[in-house]
């Protein structure tokens, strides 16, 4: 037997609904609108951290700097070729073939000598960097300005770390450090007694 119809509608109206929470309606609030959502699957952990903490992605930030100085580019042509590669296969095939410390030094310090000048010239450009429209000033310990002029500085103590290295292999072959003494073997034997004072000088014989 079937209830009657507002029974049934009555006892519909007496159960609880579901809500939904009215962010579920909500979009997102984007920072920028070319900002780009990412999920975990396949992500990697800068892409991961952007979508748990809704900040952009070093890629994201690449490409809008890119996007914003599209005029400034083209006013400023930059070369697009990557700077000149030394050709490392002379200096690797003379290594090989080193067979003493001495060989193998000649072969590492005509390499330093010759990155020095592009070394140095990426050093150059980081300090200009760094003292751009004079941000150095004042600039705090781990600012920007710091960590610029803190990679020029290691530009160039790769040469100074490599030649010390280098020295380093040079002195053990050719001033190496003197070994240290062997200690003696059993026990010391027992030194012999000390002389007796030999006797004072005879003085004058007394007169009579």
């Amino acid at each position: 037997m079937r209830a009657p119809s507002h029974l049934g509608r009555a006892a519909a109206a007496s159960r609880p609904t579901p809500t939904i929470p009215d962010f579920f309606f909500q979009e997102p609030i984007l920072r920028d609108p070319d900002f780009e959502l990412y999920d975990n699957v396949g992500r990697d952990a800068d892409q991961i951290a952007a979508a748990c903490y809704g900040i952009a992605t070093d890629r994201d930030l690449l490409r809008w700097a890119k996007r914003d100085a599209e005029d400034f580019q083209a006013r400023h042509p930059l070369p697009e070729q990557d700077l000149p590669s030394p050709d490392l296969a002379p200096y690797l095939d003379a290594l090989a073939a080193a067979e003493t410390p001495a060989q193998a030094s000649a072969v590492t310090q005509r390499l330093l000598d010759a990155a020095h000048p592009l070394l140095h010239a990426i050093s150059d450009y980081l300090v200009a960097a760094a003292r751009w429209r004079g941000q150095n000033r004042g600039a705090e310990p781990g600012s920007p300005p710091k960590m610029l002029m803190t990679a020029a500085s290691h530009s160039l103590s790769v040469l100074a770390l490599a030649y010390q290295a280098d020295l380093a292999i040079l002195r053990a072959e050719y001033d190496p450090a003197p070994a240290p003494p062997s200690p003696q073997q059993g026990p010391k034997a027992p030194g012999l007694p000390p002389s007796p004072p030999s006797a004072p000088p005879a003085g004058p014989t007394p007169g009579r």
